[in-house]
């Protein structure tokens, strides 16, 4: 039967070879006219750029945090106080987390990629969000076990159909190898949307509206957790996220997001 079927493979070889040739070459100019047609914007600017994300006139607009800055809080500092120096901030208001990293000052650019991102379906800007997340949280990852994206209730996640924060944390572990326990935590109630309410209506907002299912625990229990979100404004979301993991036994609780705001008027202590 071999000898008899190789005639007819031989034939099939080549025939199938040129058919995937002549389908790459198709599908490739297919590729180009759409790139002519329908090229890819900048997210932020509109203008036609190469690949995906923002052009280098908005690359350069991006304020990447970079040391130094206050260890706990990672709000950058104008200046270098030395060594292990908190920000007035971290003193006054040492928040329920460890310590927390932002790859990005919350500014125009950033605001559009959040946006884009959350609102508009762009996930395509999620992987290089996250990689910009990864550089920034390095030394935080190489202590966790566990990767937990800030939850939506379900209402909202019905909404969006998605979460932008477990988006991102499938990112971060891809190049990190950190896992995801993307259900370990659960936001219980609905909220109203953060944006406009003041530092202490934003807490009363999220006082209680996360919790780790009691089938979870076991998840977390002794478990060094990085909690990953889009934004961080006030803190009060993720200080509310980090209380209900370390009620769960949770041995420490770290936070990484894409862009923080960042108060240029305080300076450290």
């Amino acid at each position: 039967m071999d000898a008899e079927a190789s005639p007819s493979r031989s034939i099939a070889n080549p025939l199938r070879s040129a058919w995937l040739t002549c389908h790459g070459a198709a599908s490739h100019a297919v590729r180009m006219a759409l790139d002519i047609a329908l090229p890819t914007l900048c997210v932020a600017c509109r203008e036609p750029v190469a690949g995906n994300g923002v052009c280098s006139e908005c690359w350069a607009r991006l304020s990447f945090i970079e040391r130094p800055y206050c260890p706990r809080l990672g709000i950058p500092f104008v200046y270098d106080p030395g060594p292990d120096m908190l920000s007035m901030e971290a003193i006054a208001n040492p928040p329920a987390y460890q310590r927390a990293r932002a790859a990005v000052r919350y500014d125009e650019v950033a605001k559009v990629l959040v946006h884009a991102l959350k609102y508009q379906d762009r996930t395509d800007l999620a992987p290089t969000m996250g990689r910009w997340m990864v550089r920034a949280g390095r030394d935080l990852l190489e202590e966790a076990d566990l990767l937990i994206p800030v939850p939506l209730h379900w209402r909202r996640g019905w909404s969006r159909r998605y979460n932008q924060s477990g988006a991102l944390a499938r990112i971060i572990a891809r190049h990190s190898g950190v896992p995801v326990a993307a259900d370990a935590l659960r936001r219980v109630r609905p909220t109203q949307q953060q944006v406009g309410l003041s530092r202490t209506d934003r807490a009363r907002n999220v006082q209680g509206a996360f919790k780790v299912g009691a089938d979870q625990t076991g998840e977390i229990h002794g478990r060094r957790v990085i909690l990953i979100d889009d934004v961080l404004t006030s803190g009060a979301t993720v200080d509310a996220c980090a209380r209900a993991l370390l009620r769960a036994k949770a041995a420490q609780v770290d936070v990484l997001v894409f862009a923080r705001v960042v108060d240029t008027m305080k300076a450290p202590i």
